[in-house]
């Protein structure tokens, strides 16, 4: 998953970074910056650090493709101790009052991940294509979320599920997280 979204990332050129997003909120410039800082949030999470400013947003630097590629290998080796499953993840930017089973940390990390491939796929005007059983378990997280007042508060993860699905899982999936699968035809959502 996160393999996709860096080869989807190693396309992109610097004039595409001034690009807008599905993102309504984003440039592809600020999505790549989240996406970047959601990568060492995540990998700190793993790692057993808690503290807030792991989830700062991060400058992208001189060369934001390096800086996104960096973030990959450091949430994929966050990612790897055989004891993961039994640790507990404090993920501040969601709760500063419980923490999250390993399960529930990395199916967040995974459909943030599948939808903002999507993301970058849309702006860059490029296809993405995932295994079914990607899609299965993205689409079944995806279902899961409440789809309720907190979609349109600020700072949202996901904004309100629209209506419209596609032909695809994955159409079906970004529709239920609050995108429409036809962007940029349609008004951007948070």
């Amino acid at each position: 998953m996160t393999r996709t979204s860096l080869d989807l990332v190693t396309r992109i050129a610097p004039t595409d970074l001034t690009k807008p997003t599905p993102c309504s909120a984003w440039t592809l410039h600020g999505l790549l910056a989240h996406m970047t800082t959601q990568h060492h949030g995540f990998a700190a999470a793993a790692e057993g650090e808690s503290h807030l400013d792991h989830w700062r947003l991060l400058p992208l630097g001189d060369d934001p493709i390096a800086t996104y590629r960096d973030s990959v290998n450091r949430v994929l080796n966050a990612f790897v101790p055989h004891d993961l499953a039994d640790r507990k993840f404090a993920l501040p930017e969601f709760s500063t009052e419980i923490t999250f089973t390993a399960e529930q940390a990395l199916g967040f990390h995974f459909l943030d991940y599948l939808v903002h491939s999507w993301d970058v796929a849309n702006t860059l005007g490029l296809p993405v294509k995932f295994e079914q059983e990607v899609l299965d378990a993205g689409l079944k997280f995806a279902e899961s979320i409440p789809n309720g007042r907190n979609r349109k508060a600020p700072g949202a993860a996901f904004g309100p599920a629209v209506d419209a699905t596609g032909p695809s899982d994955l159409d079906t999936i970004v529709a239920l997280l609050g995108r429409s699968p036809s962007w940029p035809d349609v008004t951007p959502q948070a």
